[in-house]
């Protein structure tokens, strides 16, 4: 799989994959797994058209939107299907303004040979989202490319969606996550140094920086996995304020204790995979 990051002329036949991709969940996965497989039946090559920021962040009239996936975990999930390219557009305010019309003509028409869209029942593209999977069918008997539009996955009569996983994750719902995203949610982040507390007690954790707009989950501890150096570790993670080592504190840290585990990982970037939730974060009397 190639990643471009750049506009440029594809000489070659296109099968595209339209969407934001937030969490790459199942539903997501179901689009790229008929795009590539259309594509092939087509001789096509395959792509997904993306976003490195989820446009909501980038416009100053919405409010932010925590991201379920990075650009970094995105790129890694896609490169094990057989997809051909990954493309990454920047979104800003002059993107943002592009007529639904003038972004088929001047986009996926100009730079890519597109043959075949793919797209979720809920895709909106153009200035203000105006225009819908409806409309990208129309376009496409204008432009000259056919338009697979993926119907809604349900799971538990539930239709998959990123704000749906979202609400789940904000309540520490970590179970019906799996279910939806088919996989265990995850953050990745750099440990950094604490107060050296837990260690002081014999129980050093990992305090693990995040940074971006990426998700946490609902305060609490959750039995966890740890990916260290490619090894992968039971753990037990703590995800909120540190009301007894903190008091007042308002920022929310992520603290992993790993289970038989004594390395020097300060500086080291961790992913940890989120099970299950076992209890609120307390405040206790003292240390």
């Amino acid at each position: 799989m190639e990643v471009v990051y750049k506009s440029k002329n594809f000489a070659k036949p296109l099968g595209i994959g339209l969407g934001n991709f937030d969490g790459l969940h199942i539903g997501h996965m179901t689009l790229v797994n008929i795009l590539i497989s259309e594509s092939k039946l087509n001789n096509l090559h395959s792509m997904i058209y993306t976003f490195t920021e989820h446009p909501n962040n980038i416009l100053k009239n919405k409010p932010d939107v925590p991201i379920l996936i990075t650009t970094e975990k995105k790129t890694q999930l896609l490169s094990n299907l057989e997809l051909d390219y990954l493309f990454y557009e920047e979104f800003d305010e002059t993107f943002s303004r592009l007529q639904p019309e003038e972004f088929i003509k001047e986009i996926l028409v100009r730079y890519f040979d597109i043959k075949l869209a793919v797209v979720g029942f809920d895709y909106v593209f153009g200035h203000k989202g105006r225009g819908n999977a409806g409309l990208l069918k129309k376009l496409g008997q204008k432009y000259g490319f056919k338009v697979i539009v993926i119907p809604p996955i349900k799971v538990n009569n539930n239709i998959v969606s990123s704000t749906l996983i979202r609400e789940c994750i904000s309540c520490g719902d970590m179970e019906n996550a799996l279910y939806f995203l088919g996989r265990h949610y995850s953050v990745t982040g750099t440990v950094k140094r604490g107060k050296g507390i837990g260690s002081e007690l014999g129980f050093p954790t990992a305090n693990i920086s995040t940074g971006g707009h990426i998700l946490l989950p609902a305060c609490g501890v959750y039995i966890t996995r740890t990916l260290v150096n490619g090894n992968m570790y039971k753990s037990v993670t703590n995800v909120g304020m540190n009301p007894t080592i903190n008091p007042g504190n308002t920022k929310v840290d992520v603290e992993t204790f790993i289970l038989d585990f004594d390395e020097d990982i300060y500086d080291k970037q961790v992913e940890v995979f989120f099970v299950k939730k076992i209890r609120d974060e307390k405040r206790f009397k003292n240390r």
